[in-house]
């Protein structure tokens, strides 16, 4: 029992024997004007407690003294010589659980006192006749008291004992969380680092064309660094204490990154991918945009691993709400499917689908976990719905902040047709693939207000074409195959013929047939519908311009060599002028001999560490006049880390291994607009 349930107890036994104290007063006729005192005394034991206005200690201090007087002055008068040692045992018992052991001295100490009054044969009662019935009655009553006070002792003695080891073992378990943050900085330092190492040699290895070797280790590396974020995050959600880091972010980049993942997941097969993006989503949205992309990497990793045929169909949607929209996402697949057991094990911990060391599918068993615990932590919540044999289908919601309410997907004012969706439908040997193309088109056109007809055959498609203004045909690629010839024919009139297909299908020489690269969703179809065979950057939203910062000094600190040699290859594709340093007291000699524009420090160097080598290059800067900026490159990506070097004093920071999507975005900020030039090749 807690200590707010302690107390109610005993008051609540207290208000019991004021009740029988009152009445035995009254019975015998006992002194008129402490039935009043004994009410006052109950009402306002019971009003401390709910108001909680006095600690805890006062209140446990005035609740004993209200007793002890309670049982003093039944105990004194001669009716109640037998009742004493009873009304004592009762006490103990019951004040016991207040842990307070000078409450069983004086409750033992007032036993003897009663006793000693009601032994001397005070006037104004009858004499006690000391036979040897009443002799053994007293010697029962004190034997009994004197064990009740040993037990009441003796468990109070343990509960404190228990309570000190407790106490004592919060503080280690205090002392091995911080330890565990620091194990977590290191090791996530100590691993981050060679595998930075690896993904940028292997980036220069296949910049020099050496081989698909060079890819498969880059491959490698990536997968690594995912596994060792992965660990991270499932120690900071089992923790809870996982950090967000809002930003403003696209939509469509949520898509994006699930398309690149399905394409780069070397599981994938002959899996299907179909994306189900919502054209009223908002273009612009804040939140997490990092987590919001490791919830999707995991959910899709998690449905590619345990579907063996068939494929995966991505929902995206928002609903309005007063602080701004509930960001929907849903991953169903047509895998193996989970039992109801299954679904409770993973808000507990690790979970996989098969522990043997011959189980074919992949991964530590942490995606689903960590799902649950950003979402929660940001505000959201999972449901998980799945039968064995018959698929799963996961949902997420996630309260985001918008920044800009337009869609993120519109059609051009002045289009005016019809759209057909030529699609057979018995070429799909899992049919909940077919349900999955049947729902994604309908939905974009529900969505965009276009006419969308089905043609499962060339016979309907040619009847449709007659009767209706068909401007755009969507096909699939076996579709296109079957009856190449035709849709070449009908790609040379009005119509827009676009095929969703993989990089090997080939299209005849002037062919005017649209090639949209799988899987098919929205974007790209938006594209196809607003600018016709004519369309270009198919994938915008996946081919951005890469800055460069021409003639930019920068100085690349780091006590590791070979992540010098990583960053100033990747820095150089910028045409940044790099110059490096192999310790922080290297750094400060050099910024006070040249000036940078930029300085990449890493955190954990021998001698001195980042932070402060980046606090003296600062003030040296003050004094002589400049200004200098300074961004963490470091290892140490724990949660919340980036907050903790700014509030040091870092302009930016990124992560190792190096994202270029991060250090464009940190080093446009950082810069002023002068030294930034978005004239570099799209990549």
């Amino acid at each position: 029992m807690n200590q707010n349930n302690n107390e109610k107890l005993i008051l609540f036994v207290a208000t019991l024997a004021s009740v029988g104290m009152i009445m035995e007063n009254i019975l015998m006729g006992w002194e008129f004007w402490v039935p009043p005192v004994i009410v006052v005394g109950a009402v306002l034991l019971w009003m401390i407690q709910l108001s909680g206005l006095i600690e805890y200690s006062v209140r446990k201090a005035l609740m004993f003294i209200i007793a002890g007087l309670l049982i003093f002055y039944h105990g004194i008068h001669k009716t109640s010589f037998f009742d004493i040692s009873l009304v004592i045992v009762v006490a103990m018992i019951i004040y016991s659980l207040l842990n307070s052991l000078y409450m069983m001295h004086i409750l033992l100490l007032e036993f003897f006192i009663l006793m000693f009054i009601q032994l001397i044969n005070l006037p104004g009662g009858k004499p006690i006749v000391y036979d040897r019935i009443t002799v053994s009655r007293i010697l029962l009553h004190l034997c009994i008291v004197l064990l009740i006070y040993y037990v009441s002792v003796r468990s109070i003695n343990n509960r404190l004992d228990d309570a000190e080891e407790n106490r004592i073992k919060d503080e280690r378990i205090a002392l091995n969380d911080t330890s565990m943050e620091d194990f977590l900085s290191n090791i996530s330092h100590e691993l981050r680092t060679p595998v930075n190492v690896v993904n940028g040699m292997s980036n220069l290895l296949i910049k020099r064309g050496v081989g698909s070797e060079a890819d498969s280790i880059k491959n490698a590396g990536v997968r690594l660094a995912y596994q060792i974020e992965d660990i991270q995050d499932y120690t900071e959600c089992r923790r809870q204490k996982v950090f967000l880091e809002e930003d403003n972010y696209m939509s469509t980049s949520l898509i994006n990154d699930v398309v690149t993942s399905f394409r780069m997941n070397e599981n994938a097969g002959k899996l299907e991918l179909v994306v189900d993006l919502s054209p009223s989503v908002p273009t612009m949205m804040r939140g997490d945009i990092k987590k919001l992309h490791k919830i999707f990497r995991h959910l899709l990793e998690n449905a590619i691993k345990f579907t063996r045929a068939g494929g995966i169909y991505v929902k995206m949607y928002t609903e309005e709400t007063d602080y701004g929209v509930n960001l929907m996402i849903e991953m169903t697949d047509t895998g193996i499917g989970m039992d109801k057991m299954a679904i409770k094990q993973i808000t507990a911990g690790m979970y996989q689908a098969n522990k043997k060391r011959n189980r074919s599918s992949g991964g530590i068993g942490l995606g689903l976990f960590i799902v649950y615990g950003f979402a929660h932590e940001m505000g959201g919540f999972v449901k998980i719905e799945s039968e064995k044999r018959s698929g799963t289908t996961v949902r997420v919601t996630i309260p985001q902040k918008v920044v800009e309410a337009r869609p993120c997907l519109a059609l051009d004012e002045d289009y005016d047709g019809v759209v057909l969706f030529h699609v057979r439908p018995d070429k799909y040997k899992v049919p909940r693939l077919r349900d999955f193309y049947r729902n994604m088109a309908a939905n974009l056109a529900h969505g965009i207000k276009v006419p969308l007809y089905p043609a499962e055959t060339v016979y309907e498609v040619e009847r449709l074409k007659e009767k209706l203004h068909v401007t755009h045909i969507f096909m699939g690629q076996e579709e296109y195959e079957e009856n190449r010839g035709y849709f070449e024919e009908l790609a040379k009139e009005d119509i827009v013929v676009a095929v969703s297909a993989g990089p090997d299908v080939k299209v005849p020489e002037n062919s005017r047939v649209v090639l949209m690269p799988k899987p098919l969703y929205a974007y790209p179809a938006i594209k196809v519908l607003n600018e016709g065979r004519d369309v270009r950057n198919i994938e915008g939203c996946e081919s951005t311009e890469r800055p460069v910062f021409k003639d930019c000094n920068v100085l690349v600190v780091d006590d590791e060599p070979m992540n010098l040699v990583v960053a100033t290859s990747l820095f150089r594709d910028y045409e940044m002028k790099v110059e490096t340093a192999g310790s922080g007291r290297e750094a400060i000699r050099k910024c006070r001999d040249d000036q940078y524009d930029l300085v990449f420090m890493d955190h954990m160097m021998p001698e001195m560490d980042g932070v402060e080598a980046m606090k003296q290059i600062k003030a040296q800067a003050a004094d002589l006049g400049q200004k200098v900026s300074v961004i963490a490159l470091t290892a140490n990506a724990v949660s919340g880390a980036r907050e903790m070097f700014i509030q040091e004093g870092f302009d930016g920071f990124i992560a190792k291994p190096i994202n270029t999507a991060d250090f464009e975005r940190v080093v446009q900020r950082v810069l002023t607009g002068s030294a930034v030039d978005m004239g570099g090749e799209a990549r």
